[in-house]
């Protein structure tokens, strides 16, 4: 098999960190960076013998991840980047254990099926991630709120899937959008028009995003077809654009606010200068 070791960063995931590295029991080594975790993350980290803890105080996705990188001692010329909610089905591993690269080949790309409380979704819409590359030949970039390896060589796909199944609590997941969301609305303010991509432009729109994104999870992407776990899903990532579209909607209302405020000042300030020159 490819010698590889999974990095994977963690803060608060109990919920999740168990059943990621029951599927990583193929791996002699996994680097674990860890934002100083306050639940049992740490505890079941422990039952896991090949599991190393690093831990960082925690400023952004992209610095994490190349910490471990460069200060974690990975042996290998691999390494498999892995958030602490993703978990490899056996197809995958069956993948990994067959995978004889070119030199040409810098990275794999991997797709996902997304799990609501284990049950997989047709309708889910995570994009497909770069997650195994060589680790000389990579460091990663902040993108948004997420944050993406930049490879040195050509990027392959994998043809099985990673599974995404979050099942922390509702309440951090508000929390998390909260943040998630402004700062994606940030990324649009500040991009270029010709970068925009187009669910970008969709996002301009502000009231538009929302239902469309309703529509395109339960009708189009078959959402309606997974049940009560497709409603949730659709309506989490429907919720998601309308905290963007607010945040963009409140960027907007302080840009026309502030002119009005400048021109304000303006004036009182020439009302000063002429009643000046008037005593005067």
């Amino acid at each position: 098999m490819l010698q590889i070791t999974p990095l994977i960063l963690t803060y608060n995931e109990a919920a999740n960190i168990g059943r990621t590295l029951d599927q990583l029991g193929w791996a002699e080594d996994i680097v674990v960076v860890d934002s100083f975790s306050v639940d049992e993350t740490l505890e079941i980290i422990a039952r896991y013998p090949k599991a190393r803890v690093l831990q960082r105080t925690f400023d952004n996705f992209a610095n994490q991840c190349n910490f471990g990188i460069e200060q974690g001692n990975i042996r290998t010329d691999w390494v498999l980047s892995l958030d602490a909610d993703y978990v490899l089905t056996n197809e995958l591993i069956a993948e990994l254990r067959a995978l004889e690269p070119e030199s040409s080949i810098g990275g794999y790309r991997a797709r996902f099926v997304y799990c609501i409380n284990g049950r997989r979704l047709r309708s889910g819409i995570y994009p497909p991630v770069t997650v195994l590359f060589r680790k000389a030949a990579a460091s990663y970039r902040t993108d948004g709120h997420a944050h993406r390896v930049v490879v040195d060589g050509a990027i392959a796909d994998l043809g099985a899937p990673l599974l995404h199944d979050d099942r922390k609590s509702l309440r951090r997941w508000f929390d998390s959008q909260s943040r998630y969301t402004e700062e994606e609305a940030k990324k649009l303010l500040a991009a270029e028009p010709g970068s925009l991509t187009w669910t970008d432009r969709i996002r301009e729109w502000r009231i538009v995003a929302p239902p469309a994104m309703l529509f395109y999870c339960l009708i189009l992407r078959g959402g309606v077809l997974d049940g009560l776990a497709g409603f949730y899903y659709a309506f989490q990532r429907a919720l998601a654009e309308l905290m963007i579209s607010l945040y963009l909607m409140e960027s907007n209302q302080q840009e026309n606010h502030q002119p009005h405020t400048n021109a304000d000042h303006t004036d009182k300030k020439r009302e000063e200068e002429k009643r000046r020159t008037a005593v005067t």
